[in-house]
């Protein structure tokens, strides 16, 4: 595995569908369904989720498992830690109001609090491999190769 990158890819999956309630997607995730919709900022209800805020979700989710694997195989002393995500995005782009505001997040923070008593050079490695391995930030980091398929 380590020497045939072919061997080491598994491909993930995510599926939705479209219902007949406006501007939705029900979206199936490990065995339940979540509604996502429109942000209540561009119309939304605010009952359904908001793809944006899920985006960062997995950010938090991916950040905080690879933490937390990255500080057991340094042997960090770490306790509890708390990860938070927090983006800019202008809704004018998505809404196709002004041709000027880009769709997408224009920045994200991702913030860690850590319960440590760690020297600060042990706590910019834990982070630096953190960000390293932590998937969901190195695919928002380093744009993948994206391809989009319709059929009728």
């Amino acid at each position: 595995m380590r020497d045939d990158a072919s061997g080491s890819l598994s491909p993930l999956r995510a599926n939705g569908s479209t219902y007949d309630q406006a501007f939705a997607c029900m979206v199936e995730t490990g065995g339940a369904l979540a509604g996502a919709g429109r942000n209540p900022a561009t119309g939304g209800s605010g009952l359904e989720l908001c793809s944006g805020d899920m985006l960062l979700e997995a950010l938090v989710a991916c950040a905080g498992v690879t933490l937390k694997a990255v500080a057991t195989a340094l042997e960090f002393r770490l306790g509890a830690a708390t990860v938070e995500a927090e983006g800019d995005l202008d809704f004018r782009g998505t809404l196709g109001v002004a041709k000027d505001a880009p769709v997408g997040f224009r920045a994200i923070r991702l913030n860690f609090n850590l319960d440590t008593d760690e020297p600060q050079d042990r706590i910019d490695a834990l982070i630096k491999l953190t960000e390293r391995y932590c998937v969901v930030f190195q695919t928002i980091n380093s744009k993948p190769e994206l391809t989009v398929k319709a059929r009728a």
